[in-house]
């Protein structure tokens, strides 16, 4: 029965760690996305005023169809890693695994936290895409309205034209100001990370070290001699310093 129940376990984990790769290479692909959208929708402006018979083989329409194709594939992965997810905590919570419950309910945390962190990733992707459609969508209705005023009054001078260059001017200051942020976003999170992973390192080193004294009573003597060679090392530098003082002013 506990072997069965051991590998149920297993299974769970198993589907659980498949899902989180799944999401992880999905959530890449989202960013890549929502990243690329803005410079797209741009790019495609400029050839709609330059080239008016010119279609562009990747549209907004397009674009909008495949966010909206991959964020339901990502819910409903984000959906079976939470029943997954559930399962584990039931099982965590059998009477038939209180010895080693401490453990299981150890990993199940952990899977909980990945589920949140991409739960969060997901959504945020997804409301900075929205943000920057409905962005564009209002600048396309403006750069519709002056094309349409320029052919229906038939006027191209140099003043449209220099609102149009200042127009594109403010848009890629904005698309690179938005970069910036995006990437400063990026290593603070990615800062963040790090120092979580060496709080959990330094929180196992810990355990470790409660649970095996002669661990820690290692760790203890390499401590004090570390400690002590810094002694002798700096000894020996100041010793030096004032024997070359000596010889300097002798």
């Amino acid at each position: 029965m506990a072997a069965g129940n051991s590998n149920y376990w297993e299974d769970l984990r198993k589907q659980a760690r498949q899902l989180e790769n799944e999401l992880d290479l999905k959530l890449v692909s989202f960013s890549k996305l929502c990243t690329s959208y803005s410079h797209n929708n741009s790019r495609e402006g400029r050839r709609d005023r330059y080239s008016s018979d010119t279609t562009p083989l990747l549209n907004g329409s397009s674009q909008d169809h495949m966010f909206e194709t991959m964020a339901v594939e990502i819910e409903q992965l984000l959906a079976k890693l939470t029943g997954v997810n559930d399962k584990m905590a039931e099982y965590s919570s059998t009477a038939g695994v209180t010895s080693i419950n401490a453990a299981l309910m150890h990993t199940l945390q952990r899977h909980r936290d990945i589920l949140q962190d991409y739960t969060h990733e997901f959504n945020k992707t997804k409301a900075n895409f929205q943000a920057v459609r409905e962005r564009e969508d209002l600048l396309g209705s403006v750069r519709k309205d002056i094309e349409s005023y320029k052919s229906g009054s038939g006027v191209n001078n140099r003043r449209t034209e220099l609102f149009l260059k200042e127009h594109e001017h403010l848009r890629s200051s904005d698309r690179l100001i938005e970069e910036t942020i995006s990437i400063a976003m990026a290593t603070k999170e990615n800062m963040t990370s790090q120092r979580g992973m060496m709080k959990s390192i330094q929180s196992r080193v810990n355990t470790l070290a409660n649970r095996f004294p002669a661990l820690n009573s290692l760790i203890q003597r390499i401590n004090l001699r570390k400690r002590r060679d810094s002694l002798i090392l700096g000894a020996v530098v100041g010793i030096c310093t004032i024997l070359m003082l000596l010889y300097a002013f002798h």
